[in-house]
């Protein structure tokens, strides 16, 4: 087979054996042999692209098992990202400038991503702080799926009054006079804070696409190649996809997809997938996209928010019931089903309903999971593990690891979730952050937190026994994670015939020091063979740079995830610019998109020029 592209003189991760070649060949968007720079170099043709990695590390294309990229494309351009961002100060001089380059009616949107403890002054905004920043433009400021914070230019706009009732499952915070204060509270559904936020303005068609190949192209600057898209609140199929689908028919997804879908309406799932199953099946699609089964909402009635400020949701009776329904109905047209699932006692109820349909309909060799399983038993995942389970993991303790500790305790904390003993047991997990509403997309804080067991705050939650190594929470975030949308051998591995899909990192992530694992990012990543993102010196092989639409995104002036302090990208560039000043071909400086890639800091490292 001919060889279109030969990455070497770097060392690359193979999750197999041997752990590490110093080349890859690429054919047809798959790895056609790896190896050492010699043998891998004699397979060169007079067409073939040769790349020379400059003896960074290169790994396998990070696959997160549960996030929602397509809801999140959807909305990139209006939000303002406080991912990343060091001190609460800047997150609301970000506001401040935002608002001010919003024109009416637009809102500005934190939605997201960020939590009190990342903030050098370890604590929230004020309504006074948001309503300083911004007196006249509507602001939303999501925090997790626990509140959510509205200035007075939103009330107005929403048409919350003295006389707005509260929404079941939901509080909006008053004053002594009876007048919404701008908090709305989850108690204990989000769905106050969902529906809240549909009722802002959308972008047009031509943004949304735009909207989500910036995404999808940030979610490539850090290594991200595949994403299990979660469904989620009202992300409504097919309508909600459509921008997926001709992006896919343009050739323009950076990503591979896998989507799930959840119904939206409460009473009514059976009839969503009633619907579904008539003109949709599980593996419709290629590579690229495709159709992954049902959820992770399967019915409303199961779905235990995992809001740590509140105690935990006690599900309803008539849960069992629906949730049967559902699953029967989906056992019997063998599609892969998926299910949120935060607590124990959930689960319980949950798998008593698994187990009763599986008596009547075998599960065996269909895809099932749970996701999330925070505090999980030991009983229940022998029963995961008896019915042929798996469990998708995803690092939102790591941004609400306090509130837990705070009302659990420490010692229950150690197991949120127990990922070592489900691996011990051979259940299938894969890991991921279910971005962007709770946890950032930034995959690497999800590795930290595998690794060293802390929250983005600093806070140890784990010991030694459900912490990982290197090696290990990389698998989690490759291999283990393409089970869950049923590619297991597909990807995930440097392997003869697998995908092509490879990350080139800014750091060696295997040797340097664990708190500058969060500021590793990719500098050059591909999805079969194909060049999606580079930066540094390989960035004469990037493509073709992105307009931003609308002129006032946020997008625009912030980008997404912003690296911190200029220490902190100091530190974790140095190694890259020992490369860039050896091995460039006599260029001193990195050309880097100007699209806000870290934000509003100065670069910490004069290689760096613009």
């Amino acid at each position: 087979m001919s060889v279109d592209t030969i990455l070497h003189n770097a060392r690359i991760a193979t999750n197999q054996v041997p752990s590490f070649v110093e080349a890859v060949a690429i054919s047809a968007g798959k790895i056609s042999a790896a190896g050492n720079d010699d043998e891998i170099l004699r397979l060169r043709e007079t067409r073939t692209q040769v790349i020379n990695a400059n003896r960074r590390t290169v790994i396998p294309g990070l696959n997160d098992s549960h996030m929602h990229p397509i809801r999140g494309g959807l909305n990139y351009n209006m939000e303002l990202r406080w991912d990343g961002v060091p001190s609460l100060a800047d997150a609301l001089r970000m506001l401040k400038e935002q608002a001010a380059r919003t024109p009416a009616p637009q809102w500005v949107r934190v939605v997201g991503g960020w939590t009190e403890f990342q903030f050098a002054e370890r604590r929230m905004p004020t309504l006074d702080e948001i309503n300083a920043a911004a007196p006249d433009t509507p602001v939303f400021v999501l925090h997790l799926y626990d509140r959510a914070f509205l200035n007075g230019a939103a009330l107005r706009a929403l048409g919350y009054t003295k006389g707005t009732p509260d929404p079941q499952a939901g509080e909006i915070q008053r004053d002594k006079r009876g007048s919404p204060t701008g908090i709305l509270v989850a108690k204990p559904s989000a769905f106050i804070l969902y529906s809240t936020l549909a009722n802002g303005p959308k972008l047009s068609r031509d943004d949304q696409l735009n909207s989500s190949r910036l995404f999808f192209r940030e979610l490539n600057r850090f290594g991200i190649t595949s994403a299990v898209d979660a469904g989620g609140g009202f992300q409504n199929y097919p309508d909600d996809y459509e921008v997926v689908n001709e992006l896919h028919q343009m050739s323009q997804l950076s990503v591979r997809l896998a989507a799930n879908l959840y119904p939206q309406k409460a009473g009514h799932e059976l009839a969503d997938f009633r619907r579904w199953t008539k003109t949709t099946k599980p593996g419709q699609g290629d590579d690229l996209y495709r159709i992954n089964g049902a959820g992770e909402m399967l019915v409303a009635s199961a779905a235990d928010f995992e809001d740590m400020l509140q105690p935990r949701p006690d599900m309803p009776p008539l849960m069992e019931s629906e949730l049967k329904a559902v699953v029967q109905y989906l056992a019997e047209n063998r599609w892969p089903f998926r299910m949120h699932a935060t607590y124990n006692e959930t689960i319980s109820r949950a798998l008593d309903v698994y187990e009763a349909v599986n008596r009547e309909i075998p599960f065996e060799g269909l895809h099932w999971f749970f996701d999330h399983c925070e505090t999980i038993t030991d009983r229940n995942l022998e029963r995961v593990k008896a019915m042929g389970g798996g469990i998708a993991v995803q690092n939102r303790m790591a941004f609400q690891g306090e509130y837990f500790v705070e009302r659990y305790g420490a010692q229950q904390a150690k197991r949120t979730p127990p990922i070592r003993r489900m691996l011990e047991m051979g259940i299938p997990v894969g890991a991921g952050t279910d971005a962007t509403r709770v946890s950032s997309y930034n995959p690497f804080l999800s590795l930290y937190w595998l690794i060293t067991g802390k929250t983005v705050g600093g806070l140890t939650l784990y010991t030694e026994e459900n912490q990982f190594d290197r090696g290990e929470a990389l698998k989690l975030y490759t291999v283990g994670s393409s089970w869950f949308s049923t590619e297991d051998g597909k990807k995930g591995a440097v392997a003869l015939g697998q995908l092509a899909d490879l990350a080139v990192l800014s750091a060696d992530y295997f040797s340097i020091p664990e708190e500058e694992i969060k500021q590793l990012e990719s500098v050059l990543t591909m999805v079969g063979g194909k060049i999606v993102y580079a930066t540094a010196e390989f960035s004469s092989l990037a493509p073709p740079a992105l307009p931003v639409s609308p002129d006032w995104s946020p997008v625009k002036g912030y980008g997404g995830y912003a690296k911190g302090s200029k220490q902190s990208l100091g530190a974790s560039h140095s190694a890259a610019c020992s490369h860039a000043a050896g091995e460039t071909q006599g260029e001193k400086s990195w050309h880097l998109p100007v699209l806000g890639e870290f934000g509003l800091w100065e670069l910490g490292c004069d290689c760096f020029s613009f």
